[in-house]
């Protein structure tokens, strides 16, 4: 039965032309998404405009769509209102969110750009990640979603990171940020989409005016997220910096003692040269008189040394 001169299936037929199952396109009548057949004595016969709601119906549950958000969709293009602003919304924000485009990658090519002997359970870690996927047919190659992620783990790990460390970094940093994402899109909606989006299903008008807001705000995330990640790196980065500073002079501070003057002593030297100069004044003295004893001790030894100080 050709599809291009019979308008007419049985429903085997129908479930040929549109890869539904039998079952299924039961199912469908029964929630009310498919129109009933056309009965014709003890057959029913259903025409193109069966197979063309079928194919709907899998484009949008493709697109994420639920059956019940797909009946109200479907409902509001039989009442006339149409589908075109909506699908073009589903679009826009289907759509890639970055500017960069997926490359391939062969094993061999994968294995010299991380060094070292091929790490099978690093490459499985990075398919679950989905930072690899497999090529289909192909065992040898994979497709790369973000080469920009996969350069910056290739970096961390000859800087001296470990490919299992690399990893769970990924997965913790990936909640995060997913965490985020989440925060930002409610913000959004609550704020600029909510008076778009309030119809259900939202207008033609509605829905494109949505997708063009998601077109301009579309870059707002990222932009935040960088302005955000560096204030917080060049936070952090200085209080390691002066931590370790810390650490590094702690062991000179402990050796360092206090030592108690008499107070005929300390009143002399405010006398001399005032209270706010006594401590830097005592400090001083003390600094010259080790300067002075060690130079005394050099010249001692050497003079031993060179026995001048022998009698003849």
């Amino acid at each position: 039965m050709s599809e291009q001169s019979v308008a007419e299936y049985r429903i085997e037929d129908l479930a040929h032309h549109s890869g539904a199952t039998v079952r299924t396109i039961r199912a469908y009548q029964d929630r009310g998404l498919l129109p009933r057949p056309e009965r014709r004595g003890r057959s029913n016969v259903y025409g193109s405009a069966h197979l063309a709601r079928l194919r709907q119906i899998a484009d949008l549950l493709d697109r994420g769509y639920t059956l019940a958000s797909i009946k109200e969709l479907l409902e509001a293009w039989d009442a006339g209102r149409g589908l075109g602003g909506v699908l073009g919304l589903v679009a826009e924000v289907q759509g890639p969110w970055s500017d960069e485009e997926a490359a391939r990658i062969t094993r061999a090519e994968l294995d010299e750009k991380f060094g070292g002997p091929p790490d099978e359970r690093a490459v499985a870690d990075a398919i679950e990640l989905g930072v690899l996927e497999p090529l289909p047919g192909r065992d040898d190659a994979f497709l790369v979603p973000s080469p920009q992620e996969l350069a910056v783990a290739a970096e961390l790990h000859a800087a001296g990171v470990p490919l299992a460390a690399i990893a769970g970094h990924l997965r913790e940093l990936r909640g995060q940020v997913e965490h985020i994402a989440s925060r930002f899109l409610e913000f959004t909606t609550e704020h600029v989409f909510a008076r778009y989006l309030g119809h259900r299903p939202p207008t033609d008008a509605s829905a494109a005016e949505a997708a063009s807001l998601v077109r301009r705000l579309r870059p707002l995330a990222q932009q935040t997220v960088d302005a955000e990640l560096a204030r917080a790196m060049r936070m952090f980065a200085t209080r390691r910096l002066q931590h370790l500073a810390a650490e590094d002079s702690a062991p000179m501070a402990s050796e360092s003692r206090s030592v108690a003057l008499p107070s005929a002593t300390i009143q002399a030297v405010q006398a001399l040269v005032g209270r706010e100069n006594t401590a830097a004044f005592i400090a001083a003295a003390a600094e010259r008189e080790v300067q002075t004893r060690t130079l005394d001790a050099l010249a001692s030894r050497g003079f031993e040394g060179s026995g001048l100080d022998q009698e003849d």
